[in-house]
């Protein structure tokens, strides 16, 4: 799957649109009416992205955002805002107030999923199904394989979901901090120990085929992929 998107408007025709839309696409979807219903499916399972109305009833859109964004288990969510509102300022306000995206109503589904695939690359690109390559070495999500050439790599889910973070933003560094949020979500209590014990079997998984050289420590700051020497 392309990754869950939470999908919370009081309007049911929406939902089931967006709901098939959705589906089309690849992706899993959970359904909320409301922040109340919405807070609950984001216990049971954080999704990947938000897609939210601006009217709803009880707590707005517009207040739901805010909350999600003062929450350190929610800040990092992607959100769309959807709504009707098409004035200059409204757009201003749902983009200030913590969305990073907004849609107005009528939409094309089209371009709805468009929007949010390119949001998923931009914060969240391991929620994907882009196949990744770099200098011969391949990650299918969709088949979830690590391939160079006709030889597929032994590795673990939790190696598998390391090296595909690694692999969507070569050079980046990550911090240990941040590759436990990625990979095992806020809510597991892991230490950072579990980070470099997984990267160091990531590394034993690439080195038949000599690229764990690409798997780099940055003392003090944590470890990057990168093709460079």
């Amino acid at each position: 799957m392309a990754g869950r998107i939470l999908v919370v408007d009081d309007e049911s025709s929406i939902r089931d649109m967006i709901g098939f839309s959705l589906s089309r696409a690849g992706f899993c979807f959970a359904e909320a009416v409301d922040a109340a219903q919405a807070r609950v499916e984001i216990r049971r399972a954080p999704p990947d992205l938000i897609l939210l109305d601006w009217m709803l009833p009880g707590c707005s859109g517009i207040e739901f955002v805010k909350a999600l964004r003062s929450d350190p288990d929610t800040r990092s969510i992607p959100v769309i805002m959807l709504t009707a509102r098409s004035e200059e300022d409204d757009k201003v306000r749902g983009l200030r107030d913590g969305a990073d995206d907004y849609v107005t109503k009528p939409f094309a589904p089209k371009e709805l999923i468009a929007r949010i695939e390119a949001l998923l690359r931009r914060v969240k690109p391991e929620a994907t199904d882009r196949a990744l390559e770099v200098n011969g070495l391949q990650l299918d999500p969709v088949s979830h394989r690590v391939m160079v050439g006709e030889d597929e790599l032994d590795l673990g889910p939790t190696e598998f979901r390391l090296l595909h973070i690694f692999m969507a933003y070569p050079e980046r560094v990550y911090s240990r901090d941040q590759l436990l949020d990625l990979v095992w979500g806020s809510n597991i209590h892991v230490g950072p120990r579990t980070v470099d014990m997984h990267v160091s079997n990531l590394r034993k998984g690439l080195e038949t085929h000599d690229y764990h050289r690409m798997i780099q420590t940055v003392r003090g700051s944590g470890y990057r992929f990168s093709a460079r020497g």
